[in-house]
């Protein structure tokens, strides 16, 4: 039986001498000291040696197996070590190299502009709702007052897809498809984007945003729509600024408004900001049409509204100072980093 033990000792450690890498090791492990292993196997025929024996034998099996344990861990030990010293040495790290820095993106200021004239909005009572960018003819035109003989059909104006669809020139159409639904009354506001045939210059584009808003109720009058328009201006440019009212002619209001806020560089005194003229002209409005009203089954003797429409980026060019549109789509990370 001794020799027997010291053959397995001797052929163990051999083995561990041999190993290079930890999963042979392992196998040495297994192979001797697992629960099928050699030892093991000697242990569980202890039964077959003489009592008197025993002992001695349990003794040797002892010594044998921590031999080999303790020859395990050391060779482990240095394994771990030498593995760690070789990726050290090729994973090291110049402390002195610059950071990398992480890109990190921000908003838009576009949507910067968007979401706070949302919050103003909303604050108000306003619901933001939205409608589909490819719309029909009927909502687009028809249902706003707008015949099919208007100018503003002419496809030098407006992107046709076919006699029936367009792509919609305004949001008004989310309004008309509001309206149509006849859920009473109506306090939405309509942001998104609108197309037309215009030529790219530092003031248009053939792909820009409005933001309309719609009030339909009783008693609605042209007080509650300068009223709303005073606070958002008052909101947008600060407590100071100042609203005029201009005649205009919109198709699907009547009266009709140009609205105009004093400039908020110069306080009304006239500056290059304003073109001298101490005021900036900013959105359209007016009372709702009572055709159009009628058009989208709403009562015109019972209910009266308001409708109002701004350029997103004449917000963001007229908050921001920047005196070119096109540096809004044209991705100048030195541009937009500004923001």
């Amino acid at each position: 039986m001794k020799e027997r033990l010291e053959s397995i000792k001797n052929e163990a450690l051999r083995q561990i001498q041999e190993s290079d890498v930890p999963e042979k090791l392992n196998d040495v492990r297994v192979k001797y000291l697992g629960k099928k292993g050699e030892l093991t196997t000697v242990l569980k025929g202890m039964k077959d040696v003489a009592a008197e024996e025993r002992p001695r034998v349990g003794q040797l099996v002892n010594e044998t197996r921590a031999a080999i344990e303790e020859m395990l861990e050391e060779t482990k030990a240095k394994m771990e070590a030498a593995i760690r010293a070789e990726k050290l040495k090729n994973e090291v790290i110049d402390v002195t190299l610059p950071s990398k820095k992480n890109m990190v993106g921000h908003r838009h200021p576009n949507t910067i502009a968007l979401e706070e004239v949302e919050r103003i909005f909303v604050g108000m009572g306003y619901e933001v709702v939205e409608g589909p960018e490819i719309e029909y003819d009927l909502y687009n035109f028809e249902k706003l007052n707008i015949p099919a003989d208007h100018p503003a059909k002419d496809e030098q104006d407006t992107f046709y897809i076919n006699k029936d669809i367009v792509l919609r020139t305004q949001t008004s159409p989310v309004q008309a498809r509001i309206m149509e639904q006849g859920k009473l009354p109506i306090c939405i506001l309509s942001p998104g984007r609108v197309f037309r045939s215009d030529e790219v210059d530092a003031t248009h584009s053939p792909s820009f945003h409005q933001i309309e808003g719609l009030v339909i109720d009783k008693k609605i009058s042209f007080a509650d729509l300068k009223g709303t328009l005073e606070v958002f201006a008052k909101e947008l440019f600060g407590e100071d600024t100042k609203t005029k009212f201009r005649p205009h002619h919109f198709p699907f209001t009547e009266p009709s408004a140009e609205v105009d806020v004093s400039c908020f560089k110069c306080g009304g005194k006239g500056c290059r900001f304003c073109k001298g003229e101490g005021w900036i002209e900013i959105l359209g409005c007016g009372m709702v049409h009572p055709h159009v009203l009628e058009m989208c089954g709403i009562d015109p003797e019972e209910y009266t509204g308001f409708a109002f429409g701004v350029g997103l980026e004449r917000i963001a060019l007229l908050k921001y100072e920047i005196d070119d549109m096109r540096l809004l789509y044209e991705n100048d990370i030195r541009f937009l980093k500004q923001f």
